[in-house]
């Protein structure tokens, strides 16, 4: 589990082929990783994946076809949000993420509004009952708050702290970006089907 809230901006500085997807290597920029060691899961662009090898200031993953196929952002050079996973004992300053991207929506806007941006994302169909106005949801990796919601599309505001802690700043009209709905709209739903 994830809380959201993103502790670096790394790079993807390799991908070479692997048995079932691909050996991907990413430079970790300022993340701590005193405490990392092989098995332990980090979410990169929301994705939570299992470190398989470590260095000064690069960790290695082998990341999935299947993964590959419902996500985004695993381009040599491309820019990525890191988070280590949740302790018990920390802070929970997003909302609860699993790292367990739900499909990858389009950037539609990314606006100056005074200091902060604007960022309008349409989402796949099948993922927009699940967001609502004021809920969470994790784009790459990061906790927002849901400001407008119209049939598919939704928009957030970005404040200077996220836009200089992400990799939002490099957003644009037409890239692509992972969506994890908020868990427990799916509950929700689930319950809701289910019968006894």
């Amino acid at each position: 589990m994830f809380t959201g809230i993103i502790e670096a901006v790394g790079s993807v500085c390799e991908i070479k082929p692997a048995a079932g997807g691909v050996r991907v290597a990413v430079n970790t920029g300022a993340l701590d990783l005193g405490d990392v060691k092989t098995g332990d899961s980090i979410a990169i662009n929301g994705v939570c994946l299992t470190v398989v090898a470590l260095g000064a200031s690069q960790l290695t993953f082998d990341v999935s076809r299947e993964t590959l196929n419902c996500t985004t952002g695993f381009a040599p050079g491309a820019s990525v949000n890191l988070e280590k996973s949740l302790r018990l004992a920390d802070r929970l300053g997003g909302h609860l993420v699993s790292g367990h991207v739900d499909g990858v929506g389009t950037v539609r806007r990314f606006d100056a509004a005074g200091d902060n941006r604007l960022l309008a994302v349409e989402a796949p169909r099948e993922l927009a009952k699940y967001i609502a106005r004021k809920g969470s949801l994790a784009v790459n990796g990061a906790s927002l708050t849901v400001n407008a919601v119209q049939g598919s599309v939704f928009e957030v505001n970005l404040i200077p702290h996220t836009l200089q802690a992400t990799n939002f700043s490099e957003l644009a009209a037409g890239m692509k970006v992972n969506l994890e709905v908020d868990l427990l709209a799916r509950y929700v739903e689930r319950l809701s089907e289910a019968s006894i």
